[in-house]
């Protein structure tokens, strides 16, 4: 379902320096690394959000970058994106924040019978009761509260392919396991195929088909949860040993 091919990427410095990885379909990947080792910065490749410096992404075998403006926008309406931060509009209620994830023709009517019954459709799948929230502004609503609007924003489409970029970053560990059972509900019960960039093992644990570990720019593993956890490569231990410390260090924290 979507390819990256020798993606390669800088800023000030290289991020990327040649990327080829497979995402198959209906599988649910997710990319674990070091902070600054270009998980985001390959994940919005995926549908035009950041360019290359050299390389393709091809989304069920079309070009991103080499197909024109209306093969990338058929792209786009496959693709819900979760970003990292929920990236709600401050201004716009709840239901005005999840029609933005509507084709452009059906968002223009918010009021209709059949978007409000998709927008209530999304929260519910999000577990947010629809009548205590839709009308609600974002500066209402609680951190965890927020998380979901913007999940629900990315599946009130039905997209075949959800991005999510750290999805549980900022969350105490209770809305955190939300997250993480509704990414799992989700994959199960919409049957998309998945690319979550996280900090978190854990999470990727119980979600992924499969683990890819990007380390200085460049992919270090791939393989099933089991073979990660198996894993005697130094680089994949020092990752996995490191988020296992702060992890129990964040738990005792939370408990004291």
């Amino acid at each position: 379902m979507i390819e990256y091919r020798d993606i390669h990427k800088a800023f000030d410095e290289p991020v990327l320096s040649g990327v080829d990885l497979t995402v198959e379909t209906g599988e649910c990947l997710s990319i674990v690394g070091p902070s600054g080792t270009g998980k985001s910065v390959l994940l919005k490749t995926t549908n035009g959000l950041l360019e290359p410096d050299r390389g393709d992404a091809f989304v069920d075998g079309v070009s991103v970058f080499n197909s024109g403006r209306q093969a990338l926008q058929a792209i786009r309406r496959k693709v819900g994106y979760v970003f990292q931060h929920a990236a709600l509009f401050d201004s716009m209620t709840v239901c005005e924040n999840i029609c933005e994830g509507l084709p452009h023709e059906g968002g223009r009517h918010v009021r209709s019978p059949e978007v409000l019954r998709q927008v209530c459709a999304a929260l519910e799948a999000v577990n947010l009761e629809p009548r205590l929230v839709v009308n609600e502004l974002p500066a209402e609503l609680s951190g965890g509260m927020r998380k979901r609007v913007g999940l629900a924003r990315a599946i009130v489409a039905r997209p075949e392919i959800l991005l999510y970029d750290e999805p549980a970053t900022g969350l105490d560990p209770v809305n955190s396991a939300v997250i993480t059972r509704l990414i799992r509900d989700i994959q199960t019960t919409m049957r998309c195929t998945s690319v979550v960039v996280t900090h978190d093992i854990e999470q990727a644990f119980e979600i992924s088909t499969r683990i890819a570990l990007l380390d200085q720019g460049k992919l270090h593993f791939v393989g099933n949860p089991d073979e990660f956890r198996a894993s005697q490569d130094p680089v994949v231990r020092a990752f996995a040993d490191r988020r296992a410390a702060a992890a129990a260090a964040e738990r005792i924290m939370e408990e004291s």
